[in-house]
């Protein structure tokens, strides 16, 4: 056996891969298939999440840039339009729309744009559970199909088995059949188990450090949007503070 492999080995490696394929069975064939088109998804699923997480990554640093600069929340919304398309901008949109529809509310149905916002406690929590929410849901958006990924990660490999144990069962079955151990009898069943198992571990081994890095950019991303709702809701309390302020002062 170990003779067969070293022997079929450079076959591989010098172009008679496709005339082992040939030889192959349709149960052989049918495996190599299927880890080659989860190969295939997998590099268009990681050059996708490559390019979007690196967008929202970068994207996230100017936005909370940015953000940082002015004075009223609503201002610092309105200088980052050019950052509609990220999901920050989501987020803290709707947490700012949640906060206006309050401070209207409040304040009679009245909308005041120059005002400052004037929540209760209760309704700033509704607005730290809004502003959570979206996150989480942009947060779902963002990891779409990296369990393809994962799948891939831990099928692959065990399809690769499969049909490796496929290939030498047909080598001894030869063997079998015609009473025979020589290499011409068994060469074709190692070489099913051989390119099935590189083919399985190619598949695996590009999902697996794209989803472990997917995870560590999913969790950067998801604590960008903590903190930026966390810098929200304390700009929400500073201009809270402010209109009670004002208020007393007018009185």
């Amino acid at each position: 056996m170990i003779a067969g492999i070293i022997v079929v080995g450079p076959a591989i490696i010098g172009g008679q891969i496709w005339e082992m394929l040939a030889q192959a069975s349709a149960f052989s064939l049918l495996i190599l298939l299927v880890l080659c088109a989860m190969s295939i998804v997998s590099w268009a699923v990681i050059f996708m999440k490559v390019r979007s997480y690196s967008r929202v990554v970068a994207g996230g640093v100017h936005f909370r840039r940015v953000f940082r600069q002015g004075r009223r929340l609503a201002d610092r919304l309105s200088s980052l339009a050019a950052y509609r398309n990220l999901p920050h901008w989501r987020v803290l949109d709707a947490g700012l729309r949640e906060a206006a529809a309050f401070s209207d509310q409040n304040r009679g149905g009245e909308s005041a744009p120059d005002a400052w916002f004037d929540l209760s406690p209760e309704q700033k929590r509704a607005v730290a559970d809004t502003l959570e929410r979206i996150a989480q849901e942009e947060s779902g958006k963002l990891e779409e199909w990296t369990i393809f990924l994962a799948t891939t990660a831990n099928a692959a490999p065990f399809l690769g088995l499969l049909g490796t144990v496929w290939g030498i069962m047909n080598a001894f079955i030869g063997i079998g059949m015609t009473g025979s151990a020589t290499l011409a009898v068994v060469a074709p069943g190692i070489a099913e188990a051989l390119i099935a198992t590189v083919v399985g571990l190619a598949a695996a081994i590009p999902a697996v450090i794209a989803y472990n890095w997917s995870i560590r950019r999913l969790r950067q991303i998801a604590d960008d949007f903590s903190n930026l709702s966390l810098e929200f809701m304390t700009e929400l309390t500073r201009e809270n503070a402010r209109e009670a302020a004002e208020l007393s002062r007018s009185l």
